[in-house]
């Protein structure tokens, strides 16, 4: 129920009934008031922009309280979906980046228990209830097969770094089927992925969940147990895409 930031502690306040839970690592979000503040099409993409003013609302800043804009668009071109965001500081301090997204994907034409998926990283983080510890180990002690592992029998919900990019700097994660496959590509400033997928085959879904940083970055940064940590100096931003390419449909 806090996190550190600039070397200070900052409390969490559960009274103000914005946070979930005695680890809140899931956020306040979900429900914001977004503006929409650009839908527009050419050629070759259609896109749409919303808006949130973080520093509007009170309660929020009482729980993080760095002046902030979150500004996200939503791009379609040439079969692709860019999910692109900006951080834009106001506060006079520097901002730590903790964002991730939680998308769920599917492939319709085999069985769950028929799936493959690859996750493009080389470590795994230890965790105790869902927390990284600061250990590390390679990610064969958990998927055997990194480049093409069957998820039958198997179930994560666990965090990867030292993610394994391309000449760009984006990294890419996919799930396949038969022939349907989706991929998930992180731009270079996405740190680390969450992979979430539970066991049995009536869960017909698997999560790759881009992160800026791994879960409690914050706290384990002013640890020293993780060297990632991302800051926005201020009146600056922080902006990264990720892309989701299906094939085969």
């Amino acid at each position: 129920m806090a996190f550190y930031a600039n070397g200070k502690k900052y409390m969490l306040n559960a009274g103000l009934g914005n946070v979930r839970g005695p680890i809140p690592m899931h956020g306040f979000l979900a429900t914001a008031p977004w503006e929409v503040v650009e839908v527009k099409a050419d050629q070759e993409a259609a896109w749409a922009t919303s808006r949130i003013e973080f520093y509007r609302q009170p309660d929020w800043m009482a729980q993080f309280p760095f002046a902030h804009t979150i500004e996200m668009t939503y791009r379609l071109k040439d079969g692709t979906l860019e999910v692109a965001v900006k951080l834009n500081n106001l506060s006079a301090a520097p901002m730590p980046v903790a964002i991730g997204f939680h998308p769920y994907f599917q492939v319709n034409d085999a069985p769950r228990d028929d799936w493959t998926f690859s996750v493009g990283a080389k470590t795994h983080w230890i965790a105790t209830r869902n927390i990284p510890t600061g250990e590390t180990e390679p990610i064969e002690k958990v998927i055997p097969s990194p480049t093409g592992a069957s998820l039958k029998g198997m179930k994560l919900d666990d965090v990867f770094g030292d993610l394994i990019r391309d000449a760009s700097g984006k990294a890419t994660m996919w799930v396949r089927g038969k022939s349907e496959k989706v991929e998930v590509v992180f731009g270079p400033k996405y740190h680390a992925a969450v992979v979430w997928f539970p066991a049995g085959s009536r869960q017909d879904f698997i999560c790759f969940e881009p992160m800026a940083g791994i879960t409690d970055a914050m706290n384990l940064a002013q640890k020293g147990l993780y060297k990632d940590l991302q800051y926005i100096p201020p009146g600056q931003s922080w902006q990264e895409s990720f892309w989701i390419k299906p094939s085969g449909f």
